[in-house]
């Protein structure tokens, strides 16, 4: 069977290498963006496969009728990609709540109602995919971008919960966490708290210059990461979190040495925290 693919945020970066692979693999896909016409050069080369929806993931009724018009033109949706999301860069104490909030609406209500607007149609044909993209940032928190890394440990529960609930409905989740590739997150999808204080020059903003300096030269490749998504897609057993990228596995294992290291020294304190058993 030929699945069908909705893909958010297929402007730039991940969404359009994803978008461009999905649709060279011979699969539909809906290809959706804020601006159409920043996919219209995807879509074109596929016209009988590939529709180009307009989508800004914080707005209800836009996701509501990109569903739907998914559903109108293939008949179902097999896989869906929340990959619409953006950064921001500040030391928690200089982030400004109205950026933060921003985020947050894109990065997990944007994508926790693309979800549940799909769901039904998984729920009633048993069977689809849900892949969520995080970061490794959802696993391990960085300086300078301690309301980013929030949104992505948010995704990862959310993710790890639904994907508890809808294993008996045929319904797979897979998290999606990279580490840098050569996409606009570091460029113009992130934005910089005009607040800076100079106690936190040496740790949130250091962090954050060197992650600007490096956009256009991440290790990370886009096309490749693509490749790898559908390659999970396709599995069988897809894993719930797919690391991409050597730096993704090196922060990931040492966020594991740190959880071992606090678990088995704290030990005797955890366990006598409980009442004590009774002989």
């Amino acid at each position: 069977m030929e699945k069908v693919w909705l893909i958010t945020g297929c402007s730039t970066g991940f969404g359009r290498a994803l978008a461009q692979e999905v649709l060279a693999n011979g699969y539909k896909a809906a290809v959706a963006a804020r601006k159409t016409e920043d996919v219209g050069d995807i879509v074109d080369g596929y016209p009988g496969t590939a529709l180009a929806v307009k989508l800004d993931v914080t707005d209800a009724t836009q996701i509501a009728e990109a569903v739907k018009a998914t559903i109108d033109k293939f008949g179902r949706i097999d896989v869906l990609v929340n990959n619409a999301g953006i950064g921001y860069f500040a030391a928690i104490e200089e982030s400004q709540d109205e950026q933060v909030r921003r985020m947050f609406e894109i990065n997990v209500f944007g994508l926790a109602k693309m979800t549940q607007e799909v769901l039904p149609q998984m729920r009633k044909q048993r069977s689809g995919h849900i892949v969520n993209i995080a970061s490794i940032g959802g696993l391990r928190a960085f300086p300078g971008v301690g309301f980013y890394n929030a949104t992505k440990f948010a995704v990862d529960g959310l993710s790890e919960s639904l994907a508890k609930e809808v294993a008996p409905l045929g319904i797979k989740v897979t998290i999606i966490a990279p580490s840098g590739f050569r996409t606009d997150w570091a460029g113009r999808s992130a934005e910089d708290s005009p607040v800076k204080i100079d106690d936190y020059a040496t740790t949130a903003g250091q962090n954050a210059g060197d992650i600007r300096g490096y956009s256009g030269n991440q290790p990370g490749d886009p096309k490749r990461a693509a490749k790898a998504i559908v390659k999970a897609v396709e599995s069988e057993n897809p894993p719930m979190r797919l690391l991409l990228g050597a730096a993704a596995l090196k922060g990931a294992r040492m966020k594991l040495e740190e959880l071992k290291n606090d678990f088995d020294t704290w030990e005797a304190t955890t366990v006598g925290a409980d009442f004590p058993k009774e002989d």
